[in-house]
């Protein structure tokens, strides 16, 4: 099967430090390629993969940007991309919403998975006028507040198996990782390894649009002892800072579509314990790899008894579920379900085209 993958521009594929959609992208496509696929990557010039790569800029736009219009590069690739659609049998978006006036008018099937969250107000109107527009959600929370989206599946995501190495044992320490801001809960996850008396390692990013927010109420707090600020890390410094850990703390406070690091965790054989919201349920087995709890208080509670997860039944549930290989596959059936609709012109979702 001839394939586009098409992605952001603003890290690399894979990125060089966080960034969960460019990770996504970056083993979707190897595997993809790895199955005996056609494949062409568009993505900044910096991106590294196994498919072709049409490198749309020269480097990812948080590092060789200007910061002042991250839109125009993608303009740019869309108009690339459109104009060789032919070329492909399906053609993959990772984009968001940018692309659906564009998408409409393509010669081929295409799809296109939905990396965010969609609690958002505006969306709304925009979703339903391209109801006709094929999106992926990658968790089934995620489709919540717009069920009226041209929904064809969900397709969780997965890493390649040796990427994290699995770690029979723990170094003494509670691991969070992502970025610093309100809805991915950095305070939470100090009180309850304050309160537990273990300490809590932290590789996080703060963006800019965080920087006020990390300033007024976090940076007092990594005063705290038992509280080590490690900073952004990447693929390279993960496996031996989660593998290390008692735990991940995932003490969010937002309807979180997916959670990557989790299974990330998973794959180093380190149980979560997650808060209840957006993908978590759907993510964690409760009692088996890690706790989902409601409070601050029930995480404290779950963080004492951890140790009574067993770290090879999470490594062991990371493969069966979390696999890159089973992300693959689970797409190349819908690019097949895409296909065969297009041929007989009848489209796997209805709407305004």
């Amino acid at each position: 099967m001839r394939i586009a993958q098409v992605a952001p521009l603003i890290e690399s594929v894979p990125p060089q430090l966080y960034g969960g959609t460019e990770r996504v992208v970056a083993f979707l496509t190897d595997e993809l390629v790895r199955q005996g696929h056609t494949v062409t990557l568009f993505a900044s010039g910096d991106s590294r993969t196994s498919a072709r790569l049409v490198p749309v800029c020269p480097r990812a736009l948080r590092f060789g940007g200007t910061g002042q219009d991250d839109l125009a590069p993608h303009i740019l690739m869309l108009e690339q991309v459109a104009a060789v659609s032919r070329q492909f049998d399906v053609m993959h978006f990772h984009l968001a919403q940018l692309h659906f006036p564009v998408v409409r008018r393509l010669p081929v099937a295409h799809v296109t998975t939905l990396h965010g969250r969609l609690d958002i107000p505006e969306l709304e109107p925009l979703y339903r006028e391209f109801m006709d527009v094929p999106v992926v959600s990658i968790s089934d929370a995620q489709r919540s507040p717009l069920p009226d989206a041209g929904w064809v599946g969900t397709v969780y995501h997965g890493l390649p198996p040796g990427l994290l190495r699995f770690h029979l044992g723990h170094r003494g320490y509670l691991a969070f990782v992502g970025r610093v801001s309100p809805e991915k809960g950095l305070d939470r996850a100090i009180a309850i390894a304050t309160a537990c008396g273990i300490p809590l390692r932290v590789a996080a990013k703060v963006d800019r649009a965080d920087r006020d927010y990390f300033e007024q109420h976090i940076r007092h707090l990594l005063d705290n002892p038992l509280v080590e600020f490690v900073g952004e890390i990447g693929d390279r410094e993960k496996a031996a800072f989660l593998g290390g850990a008692i735990a991940l703390l995932f003490p969010i406070d937002w309807p979180e579509p997916f959670g990557l690091v989790m299974i990330e965790a998973l794959a180093c054989g380190v149980p979560v314990i997650a808060f209840r919201a957006g993908s978590v349920p759907e993510v964690i087995d409760h009692g088996v790899t890690g706790f989902v709890v409601d409070s601050v208080e029930e995480a404290i509670e779950a963080t004492r008894v951890v140790h009574l997860i067993d770290r090879r039944r999470c490594r062991t549930v990371f493969e069966r579920r979390f696999a890159a290989s089973r992300m693959a596959a689970d797409y190349v059936r819908l690019y097949e379900r895409l296909l065969k609709s297009r041929c007989a012109g009848v489209p796997l979702v209805s709407g305004a085209a």
